[in-house]
């Protein structure tokens, strides 16, 4: 109801509601003056592309968290057998996911001459590090116990998170406890090829779990895109040198084109 509308009953509006409360303001909902108080560069006299490329990377960790928050709940939805709001919230991530893609092209708007500005100052930091993006991949089903001895700088709370991650179930784990629950037997990959295989032929019959499982192979086709993009703007500002943390840079990226979070579902793009 609007306030007119309450008036007219008889009925005060809230005072907590609207600009006549004043209780909380945009600015104080969203913390802004705590959130852009975050953006300091390390040059000095500050290096013009520097803030371009501290808040691009705070935005993008701040996608993740979101990211985070979303397939964590399709996985436990999963878990508990669900299969249409696992796929509303995949659906929800692949969006997401096409924003992470297309904010390489702001990246890209920096030269080579003006990161090379500022790299220096970065040094030993990388995006290796960022432990949000490998909780994705841990969470997603590609799990590397290896990342917590290669990567020795990570703080108590992120290791935390991280082997918490690896020892809790996937979302891989979550769509084959829904085939279970639908009757399909899943133990061995043989049996989960037969499974993948009825499904997609009878759609009619299986629709929703086709959905999710396509669901789940766009959210892993989202991140091929997203890590070859990186390699190509990597490439494009550094050519073949060292990342900073100390990685190979763009052969170590390239490396990782490959990573699949469930292979087994293109796999069976060759059994139909």
């Amino acid at each position: 109801m609007t306030d007119k509308t309450l008036r007219d009953n008889g009925v005060a509006p809230d005072p907590r509601f609207g600009e006549q409360g004043g209780l909380l303001t945009y600015g104080a909902y969203l913390r802004l003056p705590d959130l852009l108080d975050q953006q300091v560069p390390e040059s000095s006299p500050p290096a013009h592309d520097e803030l371009l490329f501290i808040t691009i990377h705070q935005v993008y960790e701040l996608w993740f968290k979101l990211l985070l928050s979303e397939l964590t709940d399709a996985r436990d939805r999963m878990l508990a057998g669900e299969s249409y709001l696992p796929r509303v919230r995949l659906e929800r991530c692949h969006t997401i996911e096409r924003v992470l893609v297309g904010q390489v092209d702001v990246i890209d708007t920096m030269t080579p001459q003006d990161f090379l500005a500022f790299r220096t100052k970065l040094a030993p930091a990388s995006g290796f590090q960022s432990a949000q993006f490998r909780e994705i991949e841990f969470l997603s089903g590609a799990k590397d116990p290896g990342y917590l001895q290669r990567f020795r700088g990570l703080s108590d709370g992120d290791r935390e998170r991280l082997e918490r991650r690896l020892a809790e179930p996937s979302l891989w784990d979550g769509f084959l406890a829904v085939l279970a629950k639908a009757g399909f037997a899943v133990d061995t990959a043989e049996q989960r090829i037969t499974a993948f295989s009825a499904i997609a032929r009878d759609r009619e019959r299986f629709g929703q779990l086709w959905d999710l499982a396509e669901a789940l192979v766009a959210h892993d086709q989202a991140f091929c895109l997203w890590r070859a993009r990186h390699v190509l703007m990597a490439e494009r500002q550094i050519g073949t040198k060292p990342g900073t943390g100390g990685s190979a840079g763009g052969a170590y990226l390239r490396s990782r084109i490959e990573l699949r979070f469930y292979p087994e579902l293109w796999e069976l793009r060759s059994h139909l």
